[in-house]
């Protein structure tokens, strides 16, 4: 069956588990009401070890097989929400103003809760699963702050492995890729520095406003000159700063953006080279530009055995029609990344149906989702740990 008996069983306590999250939402490492909720789950499934505080509000919980010693596997959800209000109008809406689940956290929390509650129950494998609750995913880099607090070496992690709700792609159906799977996520700052003057007068000014819409049209002569087509790199100015008053010519102008890759080599280049189109076109306008370049998020990038394990799993929950094992390369970012840089692994999307996209204020996590996912944890568990 691709979907255990158990867990089909297990779909309507583990949505109610769902929705309850989905109302209570919680910012980065303020998730302290959905820490103890996890933290009490764990301890009423039995699991042989519940260590919350981990990476400040992370909760890890540790169960071993019933047929003796061997590796430990991790499996990861994040739990934290984003900072918008929600208008899905569902009766678990958000009951927290100016804060959702947008991003289906609350599933990914809910999905790993019921394969702990399953594992807890059967123990049909052999060494012990790691089920790893991790704060502040949405900018918070939470995972980093989990292994800065010596996670994977505390619990003796060889594997670990996440997961990812998809929108648009139907329920059941799974997506994955080995290599670079989601983006590398750096920002930038740049000050345009100019000298201001009264806008009937501009000949007296060096104007920040023009030096800076020329320093936005010269970036992107880095994406479509300088890189290879091959190597995705996006660079996008979000937000530009300067003035007060419509007449008025300001002494400065500041931008701000982000900038995404796939590759180690074009990460060093976008930085390398966004600094030097930005100071040498503020300086051809008499200007100058002082570049803040911060790396955020590394690549995700799967490795090779895990992911085509990863693919196996799914399969048999799936079927080979039902996973798409080479998924083009998405440029958002995933802190997972750094779980990946410390130990091999892989990350999987799981199809979420026909719903609002990810951080929509009309976004909802399907229900219909959670079997699937729990199967897939279960399922990698028994197979991964088989005695």
């Amino acid at each position: 069956m691709p979907i255990l008996n158990r867990v089909a069983e297990m779909q309507e306590e583990v949505a109610g588990w769902r929705r309850h999250l989905h109302e209570t939402p919680e910012l980065l490492y303020d998730v302290f009401e959905t820490s103890t909720f996890v933290a009490r789950k764990l301890k009423e499934f039995g699991c042989d070890t519940v260590e919350s505080g981990l990476g400040k509000t992370g909760v890890v919980g540790i169960i071993k097989g019933r047929h003796g010693d061997g590796p430990t596997i991790g499996f990861r959800a994040d739990m934290d929400a984003l900072p918008i209000t929600e208008t899905s109008g569902k009766p678990w809406t958000s009951k927290v103003p100016g804060k959702a689940h947008s991003c289906g956290h609350d599933g990914h929390t809910a999905m790993l809760l019921g394969a702990a509650q399953y594992l807890a129950e059967t123990r049909n494998f052999k060494g012990s699963v790691a089920v790893i609750f991790q704060p502040a995913e949405e900018g918070g880099a939470g995972a980093l702050a989990m292994l800065d607090d010596g996670m994977m070496d505390k619990f003796g992690i060889k594997e670990v492995y996440g997961m990812h709700n998809a929108p648009g792609m139907p329920v059941g159906n799974f997506a994955i890729r080995k290599g670079s799977l989601m983006a590398a996520a750096d920002s930038f700052e740049i000050e345009i520095i100019g000298n201001g003057s009264h806008a009937a007068a501009p000949h007296l000014s060096i104007d920040p406003v023009l030096a800076s819409a020329h320093v936005i049209i010269a970036l992107q002569s880095i994406v479509s000159r300088e890189v290879d087509p091959l190597k995705s790199l996006v660079i996008s100015v979000t937000t530009t700063h300067g003035g007060t008053a419509h007449n008025v010519i300001p002494g400065s102008v500041t931008l701000t953006g982000t900038v995404r890759t796939l590759l180690p080599e074009t990460r060093d280049f976008a930085e390398k080279r966004l600094t030097e189109v930005a100071q040498a076109t503020a300086i051809a306008h008499g200007a100058k530009a002082e570049v803040n370049y911060h790396r955020g998020y590394p690549v995700t990038f799967n490795h090779d055995n895990e992911t085509e394990f990863a693919i196996g799993i799914a399969s048999s929950i799936a079927g080979a029609a039902g996973v798409e094992a080479n998924t083009p390369p998405r440029m958002g970012a995933e802190d997972f990344s750094y779980m990946l840089e410390s130990r091999p692994g892989a990350f999987i999307f799981i199809g979420n149906g026909d719903t609002a996209g990810l951080h929509h204020p009309s976004y909802d996590f399907n229900d219909d989702v959670l079997p699937y996912g729990i199967s897939y944890w279960v399922k990698m568990a028994e197979t991964a740990l088989a005695a």
